[in-house]
């Protein structure tokens, strides 16, 4: 049950992080998920690196978390698309 969690969890920072980076339209569902997955670890590593807590579960201040490191994952993966 613990994954089915982390998907939802995924699919709404991913979600978020692609509207506000404005790639909502090239992204699709599985995208989104993997997105905020990854974000939400990279958003962990980032916010324990300032010393702050990073995802603590499925709560807001986790979800807030998940989208600043979707949103950091989407502008790096971005910089080296522009590149090609």
């Amino acid at each position: 049950m613990n994954w089915i969690v982390w998907i939802i969890f995924g699919a709404i920072a991913g979600w978020v992080a692609s509207i506000i980076m404005g790639k909502n339209k090239k992204m699709g569902a599985i995208a989104n998920i993997v997105v905020g997955i990854i974000g939400a670890f990279l958003g962990g590593y980032i916010m324990e690196f300032f010393g702050a807590q990073g995802v603590t579960g499925f709560n807001l201040s986790s979800l807030f978390v998940a989208i600043v490191g979707a949103v950091v994952l989407l502008f790096v993966v971005g910089l080296f698309s522009r590149r090609k």
